[in-house]
């Protein structure tokens, strides 16, 4: 399997990422040259090489989004429950643009999930005073996530991605960490009537 141009792309920006967060900085431009330098076909065989995908025929491929739940990949993660992450988009369409990343490799999204994004995208939109929020499903490798967009006032939104600096999501990640409330139901707990006796009380004995 050759991956798609735009995977392709995505997927180098990613390990880029990486590179400059792990590696020494006497090592770090060859690194990056030879990653930016790959055709598809040599990314694919690198990610073969390095397990972040899996070549057996019996073995579910394991993908980008996988490698990032997994910790394989860093991600600059903002929130979480126990169904899905939400980390920052390396190449935002806008200021905060996250990822909705389940946690199991899926191709269609749950409802837990769905109430997850929601979540967070009124979180963000009150954090970054943003005037809206768009939503868009995607999909790479089998394995489907939703973008969180933010929208602000006097800005159109044109597609192209941007790769933002390690600098600005850092700190994009400390303004955005969001805590998700778990909710819990209520139980109701019927309370019977106490039956008051001699062998649950104390009573005062009666003269004769």
């Amino acid at each position: 399997m050759t991956l798609p141009l735009e995977q392709t792309e995505q997927i180098k920006q990613q390990i880029i990422q990486q590179i400059e967060n792990t590696f020494p900085e006497d090592k770090k431009e060859s690194a990056i040259q030879q990653i930016e330098e790959m055709n598809e076909s040599e990314l694919e065989n690198f990610l073969a090489q390095n397990n972040l995908i899996k070549t057996s025929e019996n073995e579910e491929k394991q993908c980008i989004f996988c490698s990032i739940v997994s910790e394989k990949i860093p991600g600059y993660k903002i929130s979480e429950n126990d169904s899905a992450l939400a980390v920052l988009e390396i190449n935002p369409v806008s200021k905060g643009h996250t990822l909705i990343i389940p946690k199991v490799h899926v191709q269609e999204i749950s409802k837990k999930t769905q109430d997850f994004a929601e979540e967070v995208s009124i979180k963000l939109k009150e954090k970054l005073n943003a005037k809206s929020i768009q939503t868009e499903d995607s999909e790479m490798f089998g394995h489907k996530i939703i973008n969180i967009i933010p929208i602000y006032e006097g800005k159109t939104l044109d597609g192209k991605k941007q790769p933002a600096s390690k600098k600005v999501l850092e700190s994009l990640q400390k303004e955005l960490s969001i805590k998700i409330e778990k909710k819990e139901e209520a139980l109701e707990i019927e309370k019977k009537p106490e039956i008051i006796s001699d062998k649950n009380t104390w009573l005062p004995r009666r003269i004769p």
